[in-house]
């Protein structure tokens, strides 16, 4: 059997993240290069796993000429094979270095799919899929048309933050103008959209030319954006499997994916279930795996771990066949705090359902596995409670 050439993978990240996927990038027998920032040249990247790693002047790689030319020059040597985002703030930009070097994969207009809140909302609308109604914070006769014909609260969302990043809420039309206004040059960089009350969702999955062959469908404790905004301890579990919500938020999760135009990679996608009509609505995707040790989760519950699938997936590349079986199908439940210990003690915890255990500097987290879904529900209320005396510190969020 003829050996196949060894892939170069370029590796993007400008957070700390997916030491799991270019671990499975070396076992595929890849050849892997990290470009960081200099602030994270220092963190446990697995160098085992990497043959090179560079960085970026800087926080982030927000200057693109830079960033363009200190990879066309990485090119002139090492042949690169595939481009890869490991953090959602690099989808953009992985996706403008694919283009200009022509390197197969995502190309710009469909990463704005999984970046912008606007473009993703638009997209989805325009093929079916039920979305809370929005308007662009552009023209102000349209806004004051949506502002009148909408019932608040409302959202005010930058476009292309990550997760609850930088939204703000609104109860009357004049705050809202007066948050538009001090927008100023940024005003366009925003949207508005109509805030529904109900239980926040999300499905996590992988996708190989465009079909979704792994998805798993969760329900946060309390919605993100009241965690990020007010405080509080995050909490997220397995769906009931082959209840009629699991079936309806995979099938629309689908439905997703396929007017987004993901055809391959990781991804994790949020809906919101209205309260009013018991209705799911799309929120948002990121070509990535999800944030918030949901990773952890999922291969707890299931025995599939999403950085690894995913860049089994980037490798076979459409070329070749790519298959994914559950380990197991049980129910996880997951529990993230900040701590007020630089070293939480958790061993008090011991139930045997506990799988998985937080090690970050004062931060505590848990995960717990059971074949019973109402079992999960009861350690994750009872462990919150603990959480709260044991553990939990409220930190003000920053105001904008």
């Amino acid at each position: 059997m003829e050996s196949r050439t060894p892939l170069t993978f370029l590796c993007l990240s400008s957070y700390f993240k997916g030491n799991d996927f270019l671990r499975a990038c070396k076992a595929e027998g890849c050849r892997v290069l990290l470009l960081t920032v200099d602030k994270l040249l220092g963190e446990a990247w697995p160098r085992d796993a990497v043959d090179e790693i560079f960085a970026m002047p800087g926080g982030d790689f927000s200057n693109r000429q830079d960033l363009l030319n200190a990879v066309s020059y990485l090119a002139r040597s090492r042949p690169i094979d595939r481009i890869v985002a490991l953090d959602d703030y690099d989808v953009e930009v992985a996706a403008m270095l694919r283009e200009h070097l022509r390197v197969g994969g995502m190309g710009e207009s469909t990463a704005r799919y999984f970046r912008d809140k606007l473009a993703m909302r638009e997209r989805a609308a325009s093929r079916g899929v039920r979305v809370p109604p929005f308007v662009h914070v552009l023209n102000h006769e349209h806004i004051a048309e949506f502002l009148r014909e909408v019932p608040a609260p409302w959202l005010l969302k930058p476009r292309s933050e990550a997760g609850s990043v930088g939204i703000k809420t609104f109860e009357r039309a004049e705050d809202v103008w007066a948050a538009v206004e001090a927008l100023g040059d940024k005003q366009s960089y925003h949207l508005l959209e109509q805030m529904i009350a109900g239980d926040v969702y999300h499905v996590d999955a992988i996708v190989y030319e465009r079909s979704v062959v792994f998805a798993e469908a969760h329900r946060y404790r309390r919605p993100l954006l009241g965690v990020v905004q007010k405080g509080g301890i995050f909490g997220t579990r397995t769906v009931q499997h082959g209840s009629p919500e699991e079936r309806e938020l995979v099938d629309f999760h689908r439905d997703v994916m396929d007017a987004l135009g993901l055809v391959r990679g990781a991804a994790h996608t949020e809906f919101i279930r209205g309260r009013a009509d018991g209705k799911f609505y799309f929120l948002e995707s990121g070509a990535r795996v999800g944030g918030a040790h949901i990773a952890d989760l999922v291969e707890a519950s299931t025995g599939v771990n999403l950085w690894a699938e995913w860049a089994r997936v980037e490798v076979a590349g459409g070329k070749e066949p790519y298959g994914i079986e559950p380990a197991r199908r049980e129910h996880g439940g997951l529990l993230v705090s900040l701590a007020r210990q630089e070293k939480p003690d958790t061993s008090a915890y011991t139930d045997p359902e506990v799988c998985w255990r937080l090690s970050m500097p004062n931060h505590v987290g848990l995960v717990v596995r059971s074949p019973s879904a109402e079992r999960v529900e009861q350690l994750l209320d009872e462990y919150e409670r603990r959480f709260a005396e044991d553990f939990y510190v409220a930190i003000p969020a920053k105001q904008a």
